[in-house]
């Protein structure tokens, strides 16, 4: 699709609404506007408005829209400018989409992933939810239900930020390791069928970068306040090398501030009886077993080597363990779901009744086999159907939201979501889905988040390989001083880096 900014260059914002909006159709960018299929974005700046214009022509149809802000608005501050002027683009066309003759959207013009950090802004302001949400649908379009949705899990953001201590972190540790890769997997995770030589070198190699992680934190006077082991599949290592993984985060650092401590087990094929006992016996509170689906057709088109029955005898397991709450992960738009298999799976997890379920909307990404060989995926109407449910189910068995975050590409432009028993939100992934504190992170693929109470934000990343990850260990562990300056410390005094999951990064509005 032909793309021309006038009187402006606000190229991300565009091509972010034509992703949203008009999925498939890539951005190009001619000297000239043609006669065919073409979006021209014009920016207008007068003494008492600026304007944003869009029009779209495409497939013969024409569609406009426009949205403006008070030119006294605009200060010479380059952020506050580009805020305003970033939304209008949005604003303008998104209007423009929808008198072409796109269905409006749940999510209005918001392309970005952290809502709920929008509609915290709003509700600080010590207004109504009802407000809040009146305010949030005016300025970002978006329906109703999105709307309420952003104020539940705002209200659970705004209490995990006043409860944090000063200098409250958390930490991650990822483990790039999975039994199998699933189709709709992006992330870097080597399947243990073709990586088991590198498991051990990679072992120790952590082990050195957590000293070093610990070294710089400790002499900060950071606070942890959380413990997250993610990947990949962190199961997928033995249980003696739990064991000394955990023991080595309890020897380095001071965990006793911390309030939760997760294990993305994930993965049923790699959970077992000793594993369990291992994690219970260093105080796991919180362990994932994620189904995704808990039909075997499903499991099969994705690639996972597990049936339904064996994510049943896992749960089992843990309970038989006990002393952990369980989460659940579930992913609507899996290649040959279809809303009634969606709905199976729905009620026979609420048969479970694990602490946490979260729903997933099927995000497809570079790097994924689905992206590149393609799958029978569900339409976008499809989707909707299985969100819906899932959303109405959950509430009536008394699960809350307490937080959510979007990604590109998600099927139906819908939404990640996690909810909770009451009691049992996890404080890990609203701190980094809302950026209320830094994430320090050890392992393979991660990027350590760095966050100030200011706004200032800053990421250090690890090699996302594993083979990389090895034989760069040396630089990883040097590169931790890059903490210490964020905090003020000079290179000289400091002597370490850092790393977290990797996270998407587009505000959006």
């Amino acid at each position: 699709m032909e793309l021309h900014l006038i009187g402006h260059d606000y190229k991300y914002a565009v091509e972010q609404s034509l992703l949203t909006l008009f999925p498939g159709n890539k951005p190009e960018y001619p000297e000239k506007p043609g006669k065919g299929d073409r979006i021209i974005v014009r920016c207008s700046r007068g003494d008492v408005w600026t304007s944003m214009t869009t029009t779209i022509h495409k497939d013969g149809k024409r569609g406009a829209g426009m949205a403006r802000v008070k030119t006294a608005l605009l200060t010479d501050e380059p952020f506050v400018t580009d805020r305003h002027l970033q939304r209008l683009v949005r604003q303008s066309f998104y209007k423009a989409a929808l008198d072409w003759g796109v269905i409006a959207p749940e999510w209005g013009a918001l392309t970005g992933v952290r809502p709920t950090k929008l509609m915290t802004n709003i509700m600080r302001e010590g207004v109504s939810d009802k407000t809040a949400a009146a305010r949030f649908r005016e300025k970002y379009f978006t329906s109703q239900a999105r709307a309420d949705l952003c104020v539940q899990t705002a209200h659970y953001s705004m209490d995990a930020e006043d409860a944090l201590p000063e200098k409250g972190v958390c930490l991650y540790v990822g483990i790039p390791f999975c039994p199998t890769r699933c189709a709709y997997c992006s992330f870097v995770s080597h399947s243990v069928e073709k990586s088991m030589k590198l498991v051990a070198p990679f072992f120790d190699a952590l082990m050195e970068e957590i000293d070093a992680t610990a070294q710089q934190v400790n002499k900060l006077g950071l606070v942890p306040v959380s413990v997250y082991m993610g990947g990949g599949t962190p199961t997928t290592l033995s249980a003696k090398q739990l064991d000394q993984l955990l023991t080595k985060l309890e020897t380095v650092f001071d965990l006793s501030h911390v309030t939760e401590n997760t294990v993305e087990a994930g993965r049923p094929d790699t959970i077992t009886m000793d594993k369990l006992h291992v994690l219970k016996a260093h105080g796991v509170s919180r362990i994932s077993v994620n189904p995704q689906t808990m039909t075997d057709s499903v499991l099969e088109a994705i690639g996972r080597k597990h049936t339904a029955s064996d994510i049943l005898d896992a749960f089992r397991m843990v309970r038989e363990v006990g002393g952990m709450a369980i989460n659940m992960d579930l992913i609507a738009g899996l290649p040959t779901d279809t809303p009634e298999s969606f709905r199976a799976t729905m009620d026979t997890v609420m048969e479970l009744a694990p602490e946490n379920i979260t729903v997933h909307t099927l995000s497809l990404k570079k790097g994924a086999r689905l992206m590149d060989e393609g799958g029978d995926i569900p339409t976008p109407a499809s989707v909707k159907e299985m969100v819906d449910y899932a959303h109405a189910k959950l509430a009536e068995g008394g699960y809350v939201p307490y937080y959510l975050y979007r990604q590109k590409n998600m099927s139906g432009g819908f939404e990640n979501t996690g909810w909770t028993k009451p009691g049992y939100e996890n404080i890990y992934n609203i701190c980094i889905m809302e950026e209320l504190c830094s994430i320090i992170a050890m392992g393979a693929g991660g990027s350590t988040k760095l966050v100030r109470p200011n706004g200032k934000i800053e990421r250090v990343f690890a090699p996302k390989y594993p083979n990389e990850y090895i034989s760069n260990l040396a630089k990883t562990c040097s590169d931790k001083s890059k903490i210490g300056e964020f905090y003020g410390i000079s290179a000289e005094e400091s002597q370490s880096e850092s790393a977290v999951e990797s996270d998407e990064v587009s505000e959006g509005m």
